[in-house]
This record gives structure tokens, C-alpha cells and sequence, in this order.
């Protein structure tokens, strides 16, 4: 049920443009999911939405990036570049810093990295699966690089 919910959430908030939390509400229960209001509040928190302003000065719900929300500076300082192969992300650090950024990395919980190794410039994250891989190697980069 609740991962229902929150699937739904997320359909909501991706084709309309949602700005209270009684309007998110509204709109779940017009799709007959019925939610208290701790428990809409809950998921929001869970599902790492936050508000940003459109164009027309209105602040919606949106979905922030893992990595956005879980990556400090140290991460963002350490690494030089990231890619994958296959299911292995491969990502490359200053000097004697991808030890710390690996310690940063796995304090993500990121449900799929299986695991990682660090040298002492190298991290290597294993990934469950090749896309998964791509997709955590495209989100860093948008987030750390842009």
C-alpha cells in the first residue's frame, strides 16, 4: 500500500503542477488512495520532495536527485570525473581523497550499489545492473559537474 501510494505521488507530482500538500492529498484521494496528512507529510519526506518556483513564480513539488540530497562537500571536492563500464562505475579523485569520498559514497545507501573498493585516487562502485549503473553515473555527474 505504501509503495503504491508513493508511486502515485510521484505520477501526481510529475504531470501537474502540485503546490500544498491538501492539493497532493486532493488529488490521491480523487485516484482513491485516502491519507492522512502526517502520513502524506511522511512520504514527501521520504520520497525527498522539496519546492521550487516555475516560471510564473508558483513554488511545486519536485523530486530532488539522491545524490543532490545525500552528497556533501567533501564528495563534491574529491572527484575529478566519473564513468561506467558495464555495471561498474568507475569514479576517478584528487590525490589520497577517494577514501573519504568512498566512506561518503557508501554512507548514501544507495540500494543499488552491491559494493565498493577505494585506492587512493579510484573508487569502483558495482552496481547491480548496467543501467542502474548508467543511471547513478548521469546523476552525479548532472549534480557535481553542472
Amino acid at each position: 500500500m505504501k509503495k503504491q501510494r508513493q508511486n502515485k505521488i510521484i505520477e501526481i507530482i510529475e504531470n501537474y503542477e502540485i503546490t500544498t500538500q491538501e492539493a497532493l492529498k486532493k488529488h490521491l484521494e480523487d485516484n482513491g488512495i485516502a491519507v492522512t496528512q502526517a502520513t502524506l507529510s511522511r512520504d514527501i519526506n521520504e520520497l525527498n520532495l522539496k519546492k521550487e518556483i516555475t516560471a510564473s513564480g508558483a513554488y511545486i513539488y519536485v523530486r530532488v536527485p539522491k545524490a543532490e540530497i545525500q552528497c556533501p562537500a567533501i564528495f563534491k571536492d574529491a572527484v575529478v570525473d566519473i564513468v561506467y563500464a558495464m555495471n561498474t562505475v568507475v569514479i576517478k579523485c584528487h590525490t589520497g581523497m577517494a577514501q573519504a569520498a568512498c566512506a561518503t559514497l557508501d554512507k548514501m545507501n544507495c540500494s543499488e550499489i552491491v559494493g565498493t573498493i577505494a585506492g587512493d585516487d579510484t573508487i569502483f562502485a558495482l552496481m547491480k545492473s548496467e543501467a542502474a549503473a548508467s543511471e547513478f553515473t548521469d546523476e552525479l555527474k548532472s549534480f557535481l559537474f553542472e
